[in-house]
């Protein structure tokens, strides 16, 4: 007996192994009983031999012996449960834990020893959410008995444990249940469905739902399955009529073939074997489906007979073929294998030995001589399988029971093993190879040495012969056992049995079975059908077997077929290949010297030409089935269109580009545009909308996007349809069909896709098209009936209006589900990356004159370069032409190249290289005199010429269509003639120029190419010369945009030939108004910026309308561009002139004269016109952005009514008005409170209003007539909060005094009070059914009442602060409360809070639910909202945007939108799928303190301050953006040293340098990650030095905006010496720095906080630093010392001119001098005690000037140590304060908004100026030409110059630029007689500032002068003066305390304020006409005489 020795020896003497293997023959025999006693005792049996082997395992380290420990212990439990005892199960379950049972049991199969259900073959390829996919499956691990292991295997087989960790499910396709009496898909689906329906699916939780449901619906549906079985049969008739017989036909009927009845398999097989023997050539394909055939055909399929006739075939046409090819043999020899191995499954026996069998055994002999390997061994393996047919060998049938079929190529390789006993399998392996060696003999395993062995591919020698000698053709062997065990693993994803019967196969060290390993491993490796872990870890254990001689022997060829497989595994497309190359890299380290010249053989010889076994999945087209069907056949053409377009992206240079969340999202989130393309495919959503701006790549994407779907295109996948949108007539309509009959599909296949197929849309184009349906809903998509498809659509932003999602989102607006269907991204421009991935991309493609280096060299040096070709179509011009464009050796760094430059460039090298190829070109005669002509006349001229009368064409006969389709006959009188004729001519300058053609349909290359023709049309530079180079002799065609051809711009400006050209009126700009076509304008404005010839022109026209009308159209366009280009009309004559329709939208236009212009229907929304005449003006449909809701008093509150058809808006002064939407008149004014209103509610039936307020009363108004119904009053304290019942009969109050009352709305009285709080009652609200009423305190809880039984529901307990706001659900059943920093949601039912959301990091103001209750929205005081899951708690987005507290938060009526208010002055509204800002409505210029939706969703009001504004959200702001500089608060602002550039530096994170003169920003300078704070130019003016808050300090070059150098640095105060050579920056310490170096010097330490303020002295060998309001100190520059130290409260501290002294402000109200030698007090000016806040020398040193907290300037004289003047007129403190270069004047600036010019003097104001909105931080003054220039950085990011001009003792301040922040600005701006002015525009004006006549302003300026005079003349002459002055003197007083005293500051700012208006009534004066000047001045004159 096998195991009598180790039963019958006592258990001390066994080893390990041996007593593990004892207590498995026990567990076993316990396992078979049927005796339940006998079991019992052998489990206690089991349970001893376990003893044993614990003591001992637990010092051995080992694995394998633990897991078949707890392997035991969990088969114990397993047993002991069957027989009933349970407790005793656990207990072995708990002791299987300590050896990893826990591992093992939760991933365990069942136990070999039970066979599964039959169906599982069928439903183990059913995706089921039930069935666990690719867990670990290990089996127990019980080692043989020693003497059961052949001594070749004695070495301890281990494998890593990454290598098949896990059983995987096997390879399957997805399972789609037809409908009844539907068409299938294709062969598969029929396979599957017949499978299921032949299959038991018991137990149901194998399959999913959907397949179960549709098996137990079709099984009672008898004519379904009659149908199916059809259908079946008819395929089968279908391939015998097909003559072909290809592989796709063989391919499809094999995979149909296992679910067919036994008949019609057989009648298959007879018919492949019909075929195959009447081929007179073998036909291969046959062969192989015959083989698969049989090998897929389950026990007792095929009759013995059957097998045997195929056989006999096999084997005669293997005689007939043996001395033909190889390939052949090798396909025969195969099949032959898979019959023979049918042959052995099903027993048969009775093979004629001398008709089959011996001539078989010969000719497979005779093979073993093959010069072939791969022959030798496939023969191998057949002369195996024929040993097993006849023998009745049982370990195949014993071991492995095959049930069921192998559904090849339907859903997988799906389960062929139902129930290996692997450990038994493996055991009768070792009595095969025991019996082939009988008693005592080993079976010899032939071994070579690697030293001389020969590449694989040299046949015939050593390799060979090794495999020759060890392929054993004379007796039975075990490796072909193993093999056919390890192919039934294999395909039954048993990989880990696989991995164990591969280490513990006796035969492992068998040459051929390790062949057949490699193989099968190849082919598993090789099929992407398998998921990579799978695929990686078959390529590792190739590497194993190559690598572990120890493990498995050194056979040479086994060696070298390892390394064949795994060089053409490198050949096989996939994610695999680097993983192989990996391998062999590290395998060619590998070994000694000799294995390594092995493996050089192998790689130098390369693979072999083996190919791998992978079961073909493609099926023809049409396919048997679509023919059964009547399909028509559409695959095909698919293919055809497939190939297409994959050709048409070949060498093409493409980057995959990234993308944001929408157009208003951060940029700093992005994500790759196609990985997010994938997510949306997968997901529900319909619609993909991509956007960008011109130029962005979005077209490129989409036919990459195209290709990409292509490549993983299979036969019913989702189908890719490119649609190029402007190429369709019509797309609203039939636009699948229309471009399916373009790719030349039939109505048959049109109709054919549309019933069965799926498509993904990508339309391209949406604005070229010039759309504005909704392509999705207008096309029907997957509507009934409709076509089955998804949507990727492309727009250019800027042709959208803020309503664009309207425009895509699928379904109606206001019926929208819960999930929008529409997904949104914007591509992002190109990161430097990519640009560099571009060029690499470019170069190796194309090959140009440049090499990357170069491409990369110019992008460093030329600035403005590097902002271009981050659009990646610019960035594909500026590579073509940028070889062009520089010429050799020119200095790069002064270099600017525009948009512009680069497309008149490349048209230029566009047309020269037409022209070289047409020369080059053999012609036709008259094409050849024609060319010859061109060129004559200047070929590239004509060319541009034809290009600029195409692109106007275009323009004028389509509106801008791009595309132009021409038909011969029909167009040939048409305007599309002279472009698209046969005219030689027309014909070469079609061919050069950048056109596409597609069959009769021409557009441009690229739509911005029409776009810079018509601009190009418009104004072209080379038609302004008087005298045109010619062609012959002009190099290249110069480019006036580029700065590279400055030299010859420069000359033709000077030549005399070059004239100014009259307007045009035949230019595109008098016959079609641009407005909306912003791409045009965009060239356009850089047309203006770079010719001054171009800008004059466009004045002309301006001009010329005010005398024509004909060029109004001309003039409208040419005032849009102008004031697009940020051109500011300050002061400017447009009288008369007629712009209808112009965009003036956020112009500046201050004091501009308008008086009688045509201003019809033009957008002034945000426009500056301060001081703007528009007497008389035409302004009928002027649009303004905003309406007339300005109030006397701030606005608290603003509501709208249920219906939206009215607004209640509450004021601080107590008064609440009604307002009628309809036309935004006042309906009602509601007097009574008499304390500013606290809560304005609708009732539900819009009848009312009631208001509460803190004046401790509640009042119910009546809507319709303004009447108080009642006033509830009995209150003891302030009314917070009231709320309407759902009915509306009831009102609830929270008050102050702690309670709680309820209030009868009909009769006014209090129907209950409920009192509990500990504290102020902040709110209330009802539940949405009325049952209910929340309220919260100031306690920190919340309460809810029963409004039925009056009860206290629930005290809701858990804030820690008080409550600021609580709101119910939609459904009632939670509650959203908000305190501290944290929102709660409580379960209304029973009081518990089952979330807290505590994701906020400041105090929450606002909470709000979504309309369906899954959402709420949260607003805080961490500047951001927020929006969460309210079912889960989780934080679904973070909006993040405004910069100051959001205080609301609302959602849209749909709530698909999320509104938000905030401190920052601005509404957002958001997208609540994506969490992205979708617009910013900017206009308030306070805190946003109410807010609210119109109950439609497409209105919005909202309050700040006295304003309340109404939004449209469809119309929302202007699309361009609004801010022309710095958004947030400028800190510093400084003049270059020559006076002509500005630098500001912003808390916005940037520095930006200002022409002085133009207002024009030369550059932003990007590279701080946090606010500047400083900036300071060197005293060459080159350079400038900025710090910031983000512990950098950056040098920058002023010319090119580049960045020179980037200091680490903590500091944040950056300051030049007076040389340049050095610079100091501070925070705590000081650092000095060298500036060429960029070394560190040294540091200055001593201050104890922040510095604030650091400054050279005029030498530079000293700087002084004041901390924060403590110390100033004095350093020694040279040595680093402290000279000296002062201590006090300082608040500014300044140098001297000389640099000898050193003057401070104090806030003692004291200005100290301090001796810059010795640290000495010189002298002490003494004010009074108000605070001295800042301080400057004049420029010669001989004044000092200080400002004060009081709004005061006093100047002192610091000779005479005196109080010059004491200057009044500011109300706040003042911050800055700057002398002129003469020191004559001096500006003063405070925080009351206002600058101030004063004369240093006389003392006296020469001019104010309140042109500001927020507080002006810092000015700069300039001088130039004798004119000052004064420039102020605000508060609100304004940056602004005045001209300043004295003129004896006038003063006149005008206004030349400002930078816009998009707020309509009327003050003072006249519109007397203004005709078309609806008059609620009119009441929006006179709000905004306008008055309506000059001479109300006069009149009102003259009367208040005429009251001045009597109290200036009681001065006569005295003014504030020196103490000198004896006029002045007092009786013996002679000091300014004694002036103070008789001049009070009353009295002084009233004087002021005379002469501030006696100054404003000059400027006036100039507004109006001549005659009433005089009449007035005379009168003005006087007065100012006399005041003077």
């Amino acid at each position: 007996m096998v195991f009598g020795s180790i039963i019958s020896s006592p258990r001390a003497s066994l080893s390990l192994q041996q007593a593990l293997h004892l207590a498995n023959v026990y567990l076993e025999n316990a396992r078979n009983t049927l005796d339940s006693s006998i079991a019992l005792v052998l489990c206690h049996d089991t349970e001893l031999s376990l003893s044993q082997v614990k003591r001992a395992a637990k010092h051995v380290g080992d694995t394998t012996m633990h897991e078949g420990i707890a392997s035991v212990y969990i088969e114990l439990g397993d047993l002991l449960e069957t027989h009933g005892r349970k407790n005793e199960a656990q207990a072995f379950y708990k002791k299987s834990f300590k050896w990893g049972g826990h591992i093992l049991k939760s991933n365990r199969p069942t136990h070999p020893s039970r066979p599964a259900s039959s169906a599982y073959s069928i439903k183990s390829a059913i995706p089921s959410a039930d069935l666990p996919v690719d867990k670990p499956s290990p089996l127990p691990s019980s080692d043989l008995s020693p003497h059961k292991q052949s001594p070749v295997n004695a070495v301890s087989a281990t494998m890593a444990k990454h290598i098949f960790p896990r059983n995987v499910r096997p390879p399957n396709i997805p399972f789609h249940p037809p409908e009844p009496d539907t068409r299938l898909s294709d062969t598969r689906q029929l396979a599957c469905c017949l499978g299921l329906l032949q299959a038991d699916i018991e137990p149901d939780d194998i399959l999913d739902l959907t397949a179960r449901n549709w098996v137990l619906n079709t099984k009672n549906e008898p004519d379904e399955n009659e149908r199916l079985k059809s259908l079946a049969i008819d395929v089968i008739r279908a391939f015998k009529r097909d003559e072909l017989k290809d592989a796709k036909s063989v391919n499809e009927i094999v995979c149909l073939a296992p679910v067919l009845e036994r008949d019609d398999l057989r009648y298959l097989v007879k018919e492949f074997h019909s075929g195959i023997d009447q081929s007179g050539l073998l036909d291969i394909h046959q062969l192989e489906g015959l083989a698969r055939l049989i090998q897929g055909s389950g026990p007792g399929d095929l009759d013995s007979d059957d097998l045997v006739k195929v056989l006999t075939l096999l084997s005669a046409r293997l005689k007939d073929t043996h001395h033909q090819s190889t390939a052949h043999l090798y396909q025969l020899t195969v099949a032959v294998s898979h019959v023979l191995d049918a042959m052995a499954d099903a027993s048969v026996k009775g093979l004629n030995r001398e008709t089959i069998h011996e001539p078989l055994s010969s000719y497979l002999d005779e093979l073993k001589q093959s010069l072939d390997p791969f022959l030798v061994y496939q023969a191998a393996y057949a002369y195996q399988a024929l040993l097993c047919v006849p023998d009745d060998e049982s370990l195949w049938q014993a071991t492995l029971r095959r049930g069921g079929k192998v559904l090849q190529g339907v859903s997988g390789l799906v389960s062929a093993v139902k129930g290996l006993d692997l450990n038994g399998f493996i055991e009768g392996l070792g009595n095969i190879q025991e019996g082939l060696a009988g008693a005592g003999e080993v079976f010899r395993v032939i071994e070579t040495a690697y030293k001389g062995a020969v590449s694989l591919g040299e046949s015939g020698q050593g390799f060979l012969e090794c495999l020759q000698e060890g392929l054993n053709f004379n007796r039975k062997c075990a490796w072909y056992t193993a093999l056919r065990g390890a192919d039934a693993l294999i395909r039954d994803g048993s990989f880990v049995e696989f991995k164990k019967l591969v280490r513990d196969a006796p035969c492992r060290r068998d040459a051929a079975f390790q062949w057949g390993v490699c193989q099968r491993l190849g082919d598993v490796a090789a099929s992407s059908e398998w998921n990579g872990e799978v695929r990686r870890s078959a390529i590792a254990l190739l590497g194993e077997i190559y690598r572990d001689d120890v493990m498995w022997g050194n056979h040479t060829f086994v060696k070298q077929w390892t390394l064949s497989i795994l060089m053409q595994l490198t050949l096989v497309p996939g994610d695999d290949i680097q993983f192989v190359e990996t391998q062999l890299q590290e395998l060619g380290k590998n070994g000694n010297t000799d294995k390594q010249e092995l493996y050089r053989l192998c790689r130098d010889s390369g693979p072999g030409s083996h190919s791998f076994k992978v079961i073909p999945s493609e099926i023809g087209s049409p396919s048997l089935l679509d023919r059964v069907q009547e399909r028509p056949d559409v695959e095909g053409s698919l293919r055809q269109m497939r190939r297409q377009r994959l050709k048409e992206r070949e060498k093409v240079v493409y980057i995959p580009p990234q993308a944001k969340a929408g157009l208003q999202a951060s940029d700093d989130i992005q994500f790759p545009l196609l990985e997010k393309v994938d997510e949306f495919l997968t997901s529900d959503q319909q619609v993909f909308l991509l956007l960008g701006d011109s130029g962005a790549g979005k077209s490129t994407f989409n036919r990459e996007l195209e290709c990409h779907l292509w490549r993983t295109y299979k036969k019913g996948d989702t189908i890719p349809l490119h649609i190029n949108l402007p190429a369709i007539d019509k797309p609203e309509q039939d636009m699948i069909p229309k471009q399916l009959r373009r790719c030349e599909f039939t109505e048959p296949q049109i109709r054919e896709l549309k019933l069965h197929h799926k498509f993904i849309l990508i339309c391209d184009g949406y604005d070229e098209s010039q759309q504005t349906h909704n392509l999705y809903t207008s096309n029907r998509l997957n509507q009934a009936g409709e076509w089955n498809a998804k949507m990727a659509i492309s727009c250019r932003s800027e042709y959208l209006g803020v309503d664009y999602r309207d425009r895509f989102q699928p379904g109606d607006r206001n019926d929208r589900s819960e999930t929008t269907l529409l997904q949104e991204a914007a591509i992002t421009p190109f990161s430097m990356k990519q640009v560099q991935d571009y060029i690499a991309q470019y170069v190796a493609v194309h090959r140009p004159l440049w090499g990357a280096a170069e491409y990369e060299k110019a992008l460093d040096l030329i600035p403005s370069l590097k902002e271009l070709v981050k659009n990646p179509f610019l960035m594909s011009l500026s590579l073509e032409v940028l070889p062009r464009m520089v010429d050799p050796g020119q200095d790069l760094s002064g270099t600017r190249i525009t948009r512009m430059a680069l497309y008149d460039q490349f048209i230029e090298h566009w047309m020269e290289r037409g022209k070289k190829r047409l020369g080059e070109k053999k012609l036709s005669p008259p094409t050849r005199a024609a060319f010859e002509n061109l060129s004559d006349e200047g070929f590239t001229r004509n060319g541009v010429d034809y290009l600029k009368r195409l692109s106007v064409a275009i323009y004028k006969e389509q509106g801008g269509q791009p595309i132009v389709t021409y038909s011969r006959y029909k167009d040939e009188k048409s305007w599309k003639a002279p472009f698209f004729s046969r005219e030689e001519e027309t014909q070469i300058l079609r061919e050069v120029c950048p056109l596409i053609r597609n069959g009769n349909q021409h557009r441009f290359i690229h739509r911005s190419l029409l776009e810079y023709g018509v601009a190009l049309a418009i104004f072209d530079p080379q038609e302004w010369k008087a005298k045109a180079t010619s062609e012959a002799t002009s190099g290249r065609r110069k480019s006036v945009s580029s700065d590279m051809s400055s030299d010859e711009q420069d000359a033709a400006e000077e030549d005399p030939n070059v004239v100014k050209k009259e307007p045009d009126l035949d230019s595109p700009l008098s016959w079609r108004r641009f407005m909306n076509a912003p791409s045009v304008i965009q060239f356009l404005e850089e047309r203006v910026h770079q010719e001054p010839l171009f800008k004059q022109q466009l004045l002309d026209y301006i001009e010329e309308s005010k005398k024509d009308k004909k060029w109004r159209t001309a003039a409208s366009n040419a005032m849009t561009i102008l004031v697009r280009t940020g051109m500011q009309f300050n002061g400017a004559d447009l009288r008369g002139i007629r712009i209808p329709h112009a965009d003036l939208s956020h112009g500046i236009f201050d004091s501009v004269q308008l008086q009688g212009a045509d201003l019809r229907h033009v957008d002034l929304r945000g426009a500056w016109l301060r001081r703007a005449n528009l007497s008389k003006a035409q302004m009928t449909s002027a649009q303004f952005g905003e309406l007339p809701l300005k109030h006397e008093s701030d606005v608290r509150l603003c509501v709208y009514s249920p219906d939206g058809k009215t607004v209640a808006v509450g004021l601080s002064n107590y008064k609440i008005i009604v307002y009628s939407t309809s036309d935004w008149e006042t309906l009602w004014t509601l007097e009574g409170h008499r304390n500013a209103p606290t809560r304005i509610l609708y009732s539900p039936d819009r009848n009312q209003v009631a208001s509460s307020s803190y004046d401790c009363t509640v009042r119910i108004w009546n809507i319709h007539t303004g009447d108080c119904l009642h006033v509830l009053d009995g209150f003891e304290g302030y009314v917070y909060d009231i709320a309407y019942s759902l009915q509306g009969d009831q009102l609830a109050s929270a008050c102050s005094d702690k309670r709680v009352k309820l209030w009868d709305v009909r009769s006014g009285e209090c129907r209950h009070i409920w009192i509990g709080h500990a504290d102020i009652v902040a709110g209330v609200a009802y539940s949405p059914k009325g049952t209910q009423i929340v309220s919260f305190s100031v306690d920190k809880t919340l309460r809810t009442w029963s409004t039925e039984t009056m009860e206290c529901l629930h005290v809701l307990r858990g804030h820690n602060e008080y409550i600021r706001t609580a709101v119910y659900s939609p459904q009632g059943d939670q509650v959203a409360s908000a305190s501290d920093k944290t929102v709660r949601l409580w379960d209304v039912s029973t009081g518990e809070c089952q979330h807290i959301l505590t994701d906020h990091t400041s105090e929450v103001y606002s909470v709000t639910y979504s309309p369906n209750g899954k959402q709420l929205g949260s607003a805080s005081g961490d500047n951001t909202a927020r929006l969460w899951d309210t079912g889960t708690g989780m934080c679904l987005h973070v909006l993040k945007g405004h910069a100051g507290y959001v205080r609301k938060v609302l959602y849209s009526p749909q709530g698909d939108m999320v509104v938000s208010a905030s401190d920052d002055n601005t509404v957002r509204l958001w997208d609540t799928s994506t969490g992205v800002c979708i617009q910013t409505l900017i206009g308030h210029t306070g805190a946003v303190s109410s807010v609210d939706l119109s109950p439609q969703g497409d209105k919005i009001v909202s309050a700040s301050d006295t304003t309340v504004r109404v939004w449209d959200v469809r119309a929302g702001t202007s699309n361009r953006h609004i801010s022309s500089g710095h958004t947030s608060l400028v800190h510093q602002v400084k003049c270059s040293p020559k006076g002509d550039i500005v630098a500001t530096c912003s808390q916005d994170k940037t520095v930006r340098l200002w022409d002085i003169q133009t207002g024009d920003c030369l550059h932003t300078l990007r590279g701080h990650t946090n606010e500047v704070r400083s900036v300071a130019f060197s005293p060459q003016g080159d350079q400038i030095v900025t710090g910031s808050y983000d512990s950098t300090v950056r040098l920058w070059n002023v010319g090119t905006g580049a960045c020179t150098r980037t200091l680490d640095d903590p500091s944040y105060l950056v300051a030049y010496s007076p040389q340049g050579d050095q610079l100091v920056s501070a925070s705590e310490t000081l650092r000095l720095w060298d500036v060429l170096s960029g070394e560190y010097r040294r540091t200055l330490t001593g201050h104890a906080c922040c510095v604030v303020d650091i400054m050279y002295s005029p030498s530079g060998n000293q700087i002084i630093s004041r901390g924060d309001h403590s110390t100033v100190r004095a350093w020694d520059v040279q040595t680093g010392e402290c000279n000296w130290t002062l201590h006090g409260n300082f608040n500014k501290c300044v140098y001297s001119p000389h640099g000898d002294q050193v003057a401070v402000a104090i806030t003692d109200g004291t200005v100290r001098v301090w001796d810059v030698g010795t640290g000495e007090c010189r002298h002490i000016f003494i004010g009074d005690k108000v605070g001295a806040w800042c301080v400057t020398y004049s420029p010669k040193g001989d004044q000092i000037a200080s400002g004060r907290e009081d709004g005061s300037v006093r100047i002192w004289d610091t000779t005479a140590m005196t109080c010059l003047w004491i200057l009044s007129g500011h109300s706040e403190r003042v911050n800055r304060i700057v002398y002129s270069s003469q020191g004559n004047l001096i500006i003063s600036t405070s925080s009351d908004k206002s600058v101030r010019v004063w004369d240093v003097t006389s003392g006296q104001c020469r001019a104010v100026m309140q042109d500001f909105q927020a507080s002006v931080n810092d000015i700069a003054w300039t001088e130039s030409s004798g004119v000052n220039h004064l420039i102020a950085g605000c508060g609100d990011g304004v940056v602004g110059m005045w001209q300043v001009l004295v003129d004896g003792d006038h003063c006149d301040v005008s206004m030349r630029w400002k930078t816009s922040k998009g707020e309509l600005d009327m003050k003072d701006a006249t519109i007397q007689d203004v005709q078309g002015l609806s008059q609620l525009n009119r009441k929006l004006l006179k709000q905004r500032g306008a008055v309506g006549e000059p001479a109300d302003r006069l009149r009102e300026a003259s009367k208040k002068v005429t009251t001045m005079v009597s109290v200036v003349s009681k001065l006569k002459g005295p003014s504030e003066r020196t103490v000198e002055d004896p006029s002045f003197t007092s009786t013996g007083g002679d000091t300014i305390k004694d002036l103070e005293q008789k001049f009070d500051q009353k009295f002084e700012r009233e004087f002021q304020q005379a002469k501030d208006i006696l100054l404003q009534t000059k400027d006036t004066l100039l507004q109006v006409k001549d005659s009433f000047v005089k009449d007035v001045m005379a009168v003005v004159g006087k007065n100012i005489q006399r005041c003077e």
